[in-house]
Parts: structure tokens; C-alpha cells; sequence
């Protein structure tokens, strides 16, 4: 089954290489996807610019650009994010993931693709491509991120889980061949935590023709375009905002935070306190459920926002995303949400990662749509 979407077009012209310029931009617009999760970009951003001065910029192919045989490794890390900015990960884990890949396959890989755009997840694949001297296909596989394996697109449009090879820092690899998506979330899940709670993942690897409507197309230059929309501003927020056809929920500032890390994931959840001004009622409060990324929105129990739809908290004055394990107390934000790709509004994107998907016995309700309701 492939599944054709329809997204928002943006009147960008593609980017053809990541280099030291876009690379910032691309940064800034991957912790927006991130939609709180996804780890946090600036350790990642550090690396691969260090890799870019060495070897130059990374090409950016589209689909159309290769084969229909070429081989796709989306690549990621797994785990929880409070791990992962302590244990980074070094240069030989993707070495070891790609000759993994390349035996079980039978042949060589043709370009590197983000398994999801959203966070370290969306910029790491710049170094991934730049190590393995090979391009970054301007794609991904949710248009975000999600915290569980099988909440990819390639899952939703019915393609096959043919491996799944994980890659940690004690310098194991492991190839699963799982039945099917919610068994490679279990299985990759319990790996990752046995090798410390954070690995590096390749999943769904997938021939061009096959990626054709099974991935969420042109979000690398997304990313870098939402970026590019909070530098040289006067407003970078209302840029944003702008930019990314989002709805402000609530401005504030945090004052209370639940976080725990276990079983491979950073739950909790944060409340935030409306500031007061115009058209706003002051001393509302807001709370956000977290599970590494932002699932779901409430006032008074009343649903603002929820998953697939995308939940960012951002720096009320830079508007810089803030991911989910950097959220402090007495921090000044404002939580933006906005329409997920189409994929995720179809029936099955819904069963694959919608509210219940996460344990809420709730509907899924557009966000634009609970929007209109509160006018």
C-alpha cells in the first residue's frame, strides 16, 4: 500500500548540499520538528560542522535524483535524550551499522536518509553521510518526531520491516529481522537499553522506488527553510509562527516539571503559567505530556493540541526550540502546534500514532479545528 500525501509546498527553491551556512539553519528548523524530542541539537551540530571543514559539503539528493535500485539507509539514533547528551557517540558506529547493512543486503549503499527530521535525529544524518562519503536524500520518514520505532511513515504505507541493525558504543551490532513495526519497537527498544539506553539505528532499508510515497519528501529543506524564517528578523516568534502556519497556545513561564528516565524514554510532563497581556487571561495554566516528544496539550483537562499534529515549546524572545530534557523552571516560552503531514491524518497514520497509540482515551481533533472551537 503506498499512501499519497499532499503537504504544505513551500515556495523554497530544494537545497542541493548542507554546508556550513545551511548547516545553522538546518539546525535551528530540526529542534522545531522535534517537537521536543529527537535529542538535542548542539552537540551534533558542533560534530558536524567539525566534519564539514574536513571533507566539504554534504550533496543533497531528491528521489528522482537516483536509481530505482539505489539502496536507502534512514538512519537515527534510539533511546532516551537524557542519555544521549551524555554518551555521545563516536565516528565507528556507522562505519560498523553500514557494513551491517551492506552484508545483509548483498550490495553497496546508494545515500543516507533521516529516519526522522526532528532534532540531533535530523541533523546527525549530515555527519552520517559525510563519514560514509555518501549524499542525504531530502526526505525523512515522519516530517517530525515520534519516540517509537514503528511510528514511520514506511510502517504506515505498508512496507515491509525487512531489518533493523543497531549500532551502540560498546561496539555491538545487532540485525533484527522482526515480524513486523511493534515488534521491532520492542525488540530494538529492549537492545538499546541494554547497551546503555542510547544506540544508533538503521531501519526500513529501502530502494528508491520502494521510498516513492512511502517517505515524507523534501523536509530537509524544510527544515532549513523554518531556520532561515527566525534569523534577521524583528520578531523571530511571529516569523515562526508565521512560517510554520502555527497556532500560539499559550506564552509563560514554566513552573512545574515532571521528568523521569526509564525503559528507554524520558516521560513526564511540564506546566506553564500564561503571562499576562493583551487578549489573555492572566494566571492560565497549561500542561504538556511528554514522552521524549510533546504528545498532548491540556487546560483545565480540556484538549488543546495533540499527537500527530506538532507540539513545540520555543524561546518566547529568539523563538529557539527548547527540547524536552533542557525545559527549566522559570523559563519565559511559548508552545506553538501546527498540522501534521496528511500521512498521519489517514486512518492508519492515526492507529500508528495518534492520541491512543499513546495510551489517551482520546479522539484525535485537528488542531486547526479545536483552534476554530476556542475563537
Amino acid at each position: 500500500m503506498v499512501i499519497q500525501t499532499t503537504r504544505r509546498i513551500s515556495a523554497m527553491q530544494q537545497i542541493d548540499h548542507i554546508d556550513l551556512e545551511t548547516l545553522s539553519a538546518l539546525g535551528r528548523g530540526c529542534a522545531v520538528l522535534g517537537t521536543g524530542g529527537g535529542g538535542d541539537v548542539g552537540s551534533p551540530l558542533v560534530a558536524v560542522a567539525h566534519a564539514l571543514k574536513e571533507r566539504g559539503p554534504v550533496p543533497v539528493v531528491r528521489l528522482e535524483d537516483l536509481p530505482a535500485d539505489a539502496l536507502i539507509a534512514p538512519l537515527s539514533g534510539i533511546g532516551a535524550p537524557t542519555v544521549s547528551v551524555e554518551m555521545l557517540p563516536g565516528e565507528a558506529e556507522v562505519h560498523r551499522l553500514r557494513a551491517e547493512a551492506e552484508r545483509f543486503m548483498g550490495r553497496p549503499l546508494a545515500a543516507v536518509m533521516s529516519s526522522e527530521i526532528g532534532g540531533s535525529n535530523g541533523v546527525e544524518p549530515v555527519l552520517w553521510a559525510s563519514l560514509l562519503g555518501l549524499p542525504l536524500l531530502d526526505a525523512d520518514g515522519m516530517g517530525r518526531a515520534f519516540p517509537e520505532v514503528q511510528m514511520v511513515s514506511m510502517h504506515v504505507a505498508g512496507l515491509p520491516v525487512n531489518v533493523v541493525i543497531l549500532a551502540d558504543l560498546a561496539g555491538n551490532v545487532t540485525t533484527i529481522q522482526p515480524l513486523d513495526g511493534n515488534w521491532s519497537e520492542r525488540i530494538a527498544r529492549a537492545v538499546c537499553v541494554a547497551g546503555g539506553a542510547t544506540a544508533l539505528m538503521a531501519d526500513y532499508v529501502i530502494t528508491a522506488a520502494q521510498a516513492k510515497g512511502a517517505v515524507i519528501e523534501g523536509t530537509v529543506t524544510r527544515a532549513v527553510e523554518l531556520g532561515r524564517a527566525t534569523v534577521g528578523v524583528a520578531d523571530p516568534l511571529s516569523s515562526l509562527t508565521e512560517a510554520l502556519g502555527a497556532r500560539s497556545l499559550v506564552t509563560g513561564k514554566i513552573v512545574d516539571i515532571e521528568r523521569r528516565t526509564g525503559g528507554g524514554f524520558v516521560r513526564g510532563s511540564v506546566v506553564i503559567e500564561e503571562i499576562g497581556g493583551r487578549d489573555t487571561t492572566p494566571g492560565r495554566l497549561v500542561r504538556i505530556e511528554i514522552q521524549n516528544e510533546n504528545l498532548a496539550v491540556f487546560e483545565d483537562g480540556d484538549l488543546l493540541a495533540s499527537v500527530p499534529d506538532l507540539i513545540s515549546v520555543v524561546d518566547t524572545q529568539s523563538a529557539l526550540a527548547i527540547s524536552t530534557e533542557s525545559l527549566r523552571y522559570g523559563q519565559r516560552v511559548t508552545v506553538l502546534a501546527w498540522p501534521c503531514d496528511p500521512l498521519w491524518r489517514t486512518e492508519r497514520g492515526l492507529e500508528v500514532a495518534g492520541p491512543r497509540a499513546f495510551g489517551y482515551a482520546i479522539d484525535y481533533v485537528p488542531v486547526e479545528e479545536i483552534g476554530a472551537r476556542l475563537v
